[in-house]
């Protein structure tokens, strides 16, 4: 079945980086879009970047200029790389992914099907 698996979380001061991957499963069905959310203590889970399957993405308003969503379908990996981080960004890092079509906003928890165990990003 389908698996994702997030990796390179850890703790970083203000103002510096972190990149964080997914693994996902060489053979699982083509997926339409992937997607990185977070949650922050005491937070609704939010959409941070959403990547299709056409390479569109969208970001957070907030997050625009500093994060960026990739994929290396070579490495079956989706990653997010993180710059100039905040100490707002701390929270649980989650990957998702979907192969349905959708019509609502690609944010949306329903619009994924599929969700990894996340990882903690902590700034100082």
């Amino acid at each position: 079945h389908v698996q994702l698996v997030e990796s390179g979380g850890g703790s970083v001061q203000a103002g510096g980086s972190l990149r964080l991957s997914c693994a996902f499963d060489a053979y699982t069905p083509a997926n339409v879009r992937m997607a990185w959310f977070r949650q922050a203590p005491g937070k609704e889970r939010e959409g941070v970047a959403s990547l299709a399957s056409d390479g569109s993405s969208i970001y957070a308003n907030s997050l625009k200029g500093r994060f960026s969503i990739s994929i290396d379908n070579a490495k079956n990996s989706l990653d997010l790389q993180m710059n100039s981080l905040k100490p707002e960004d701390t929270a649980m890092y989650y990957c998702a992914s979907d192969s349905r079509p959708w019509q609502g906003s690609w944010f949306n928890d329903a619009a994924y099907a599929v969700w990894g165990q996340g990882t903690q990003v902590t700034v100082s």
